[in-house]
């Protein structure tokens, strides 16, 4: 039983030094142009305002519509005001009572400190006589109070734009009711434009605020203009497992109108011939930044030290340490050891996207 145990074993380190190295993948270096990789998108505006009501009430009249462009103070809609106006007639006369009650008081206090000085009057009867005449001041000043209130939400009736922008979306038509804050209307601000394209996991994570970019009209690409990426969405689209980036566009933007599609592709990285690599290239735990090259007749792997940079669309430019020709190893990085031999190369294409 021993001797068929031993001759088991045998067959199989055999069969194994048959295998010898199992084959990898791996890319041979070459100057390419850039990282040529493009995101498509749209133009906005870099800021927009939601615009409302301060009060509830019924929308009398929308004088705007979706792509009209405003001055700031003009009018865009107006809220039914018959029943503002009803609450400032009935605060004027408000104030035409506690008026008319405030000097009344008056009379009264100065008739009692008359009597009171000759004898014929108490000093009790004058003091309630002056508490009479504080309470009417007072309440004369809560009345214009209220009519400077009732008259201020008489003027929040008609809704005017705060700046000079283009008006975007319309939310209610005349006739709806209107709750406090309700948005009526969204109004983008006419100075400012940003591009937003989606961008992978992969793209965010390689993506750092200032990157540069070119962006053209997808309808006419000799227009083109610089841009710079300003922000990132912290959170992804639940549909597209993408984050939307925000480029802060420069130069004339006379062509570049809110809506209108636009293509981008990073111009930091440049279109001269550049060496790039898969990202997964890159040793995960090397400091500083390193790969492994396979070279010689033994196909034994060597660490080598480069110096990364941008990245976009799962490649890396890599600026220094690697030499065109050469072979790297760019997937299996973590699971191999200085001086190890490798087997025969595969085509990556072929080879699919696993892992070896």
């Amino acid at each position: 039983m021993k001797r068929v145990a031993l001759g088991f074993a045998c067959v199989l380190m055999a069969g194994s030094a048959l295998a010898g190295p199992r084959p990898v993948i791996s890319e041979i270096v070459a100057p390419q142009a850039g990282l040529a990789t493009w995101w498509v998108g749209s133009v906005t505006a870099a800021s927009e305002i939601d615009l409302g009501f301060l009060r509830v009430g019924t929308l009398a009249e929308r004088v705007v519509d979706t792509g009209d462009t405003v001055s700031r103070g003009d009018l865009l809609a107006r809220m039914d005001s018959a029943d503002l106006e009803a609450e400032v007639r009935a605060a004027e006369a408000g104030v035409s009572i506690a008026a008319a009650s405030l000097q009344t008081a008056r009379d009264t206090s100065e008739r009692v400190q008359a009597l009171v000085e000759r004898g014929v009057d108490s000093a009790a009867a004058a003091e309630a006589a002056a508490n009479g005449l504080a309470a009417a001041e007072a309440t004369l000043e809560q009345a214009r109070a209220a009519l400077a209130r009732a008259e201020d939400g008489l003027v929040q009736a008609d809704l005017k734009a705060p700046i000079d922008g283009i008006v975007t979306e319309v939310l209610s038509e005349p006739g709806a009711a209107l709750g406090a804050g309700q948005t009526v209307v969204t109004l983008a601000a006419r100075a400012g434009r940003e591009a937003v394209i989606a961008l992978s996991e992969e793209d965010a994570a390689a993506a750092e605020p200032g990157a540069r970019y070119r962006v053209q009209l997808v309808s006419n690409p000799a227009m083109h203009v610089p841009a710079v990426l300003d922000r990132i969405d912290p959170v992804s689209a639940r549909q597209t497992r993408t984050r939307a980036a925000h480029l802060r566009l420069e130069g004339d933007l006379g062509q570049f109108r809110l809506g209108a599609l636009i293509s981008a592709t990073r111009s930091d990285i440049g279109m001269n011939a550049v060496m790039t690599l898969p990202a997964t290239a890159l040793i995960g735990d090397a400091e500083p930044p390193a790969v492994w090259r396979i070279s010689g007749a033994a196909r034994t792997v060597e660490k080598v030290t480069v110096q990364p940079g941008p990245r976009a669309g799962g490649r890396v430019v890599i600026l220094s340490g690697i030499e065109p020709g050469e072979e790297i190893l760019t997937r299996g990085v973590n699971s191999i050891a200085e001086g190890d031999a490798v087997g025969p190369r595969l085509d990556s294409a072929l080879a699919g996207g696993g892992n070896l």
